[in-house]
């Protein structure tokens, strides 16, 4: 008998035709979160799970999947996963990192244009009918080319983001949990400074941290005070790596110039007075929204589920420790 597989995101057709010979596949061909009752209901005898970053699977979800034997997120982020909770139960887990490096990098360097030129609010200005003439001190923004970056995380989507910055002629500051090699950071024209340095003389600053109980508000109200009132904030990592109350007073206040998220602590809920500011974009997590990116995921999250449910390790696979049990 074929092993069963829940499939809980819409994908292509070319992306789900490798399962399709040796398994028997449920999807939700909906674009919509699958209903979290439907989804436990559905995962009873299901040996495979692909879900999407929004699924919370926790204790409840994996204690009603008594046959799971492998989940293969489709993200490189997985703290949507109790990993802890599965590795007890002998479930391998996996993700999906690098493939979304690029788009990523380049959606962080859109907001940082966008917030900077304030894109958002001169479209709604000529959308509503308020452009009516050209003055040269009306709707000014601010330069990119030659101001200093501050990159939080300099994993793959931070290097990604300081090799675009030198096409800005951009000062790039980094703070990581520890420095890279010496020659990567003058291939990438980057200077390594603690984290009181970076948010005091960055005119961006760009998260690209996963979150962890480390990283939970890193960026606090203590943090944003040390950033310039000409600033601007880059969130396309977690939500939760910046406290979001915190940052709707200091944009409220206009202590720092402004802010780009594509992502959101309460995700999809938003802080209340978020959406009533003109001086941040808010953008509904497309970090890896483009067509080629999320083809790139889902085969990769297909290929770590075939290797899982033929009982070898997956590529990526991030509990490595199941493996011992």
């Amino acid at each position: 008998m074929k092993m069963r597989i829940l499939i809980t995101g819409n994908l292509p057709e070319n992306v789900i035709s490798p399962l399709k010979e040796k398994y028997d596949i449920e999807i939700n061909r909906k674009d919509r979160p699958m209903d979290r009752q439907e989804m436990i209901s559905k995962l009873k005898d299901k040996q495979g799970l692909l879900p999407m970053l929004n699924d919370s699977i926790n204790e409840e979800v994996l204690n009603s999947s008594p046959h799971l034997k492998m989940i293969a997120n489709f993200g490189v982020g997985y703290n949507n996963i109790d990993v802890r909770s599965a590795t007890a139960r002998g479930i391998m887990v996996s993700n999906t990192p690098g493939v979304l490096t690029e788009a990523t990098a380049e959606l962080a360097f859109t907001l940082i244009l966008g917030v900077s030129r304030r894109l958002v609010e001169g479209d709604r200005m000529v959308r509503e009918g308020r452009f009516k003439f050209w003055a040269p001190m009306l709707f000014l923004g601010r330069e990119v080319t030659g101001k200093t970056l501050g990159i939080i995380g300099m994993g793959k989507i931070g290097k990604a983001i300081a090799v675009k910055a030198r096409a800005f002629d951009m000062r790039v500051l980094y703070n990581n949990r520890k420095s890279i090699d010496s020659k990567e950071e003058e291939k990438l024209r980057a200077q390594y400074v603690d984290l009181k340095t970076l948010l005091a003389e960055s005119d961006f600053v760009s998260l690209n941290v996963p979150l962890t109980e480390e990283t939970k508000h890193l960026i606090g109200k203590n943090e944003l005070s040390l950033m310039k009132s000409t600033s601007f904030i880059i969130n396309t990592s977690r939500g939760a790596v910046i406290d979001e109350k915190a940052l709707v007073d200091v944009l409220r206040a206009r202590k720092i110039g402004g802010a780009g998220l594509d992502v959101y602590e309460n995700e999809p809920s938003l802080t209340p007075g978020l959406t009533d500011l003109d001086n941040v974009i808010l953008l509904p997590h497309i970090g890896s929204g483009t067509l080629e990116t999320r083809i790139k995921i889902g085969k990769l999250a297909v290929e770590n589920l075939i290797a899982g449910l033929e009982g070898r390790a997956p590529p990526n696979l991030v509990n490595p420790e199941v493996l011992k049990n």
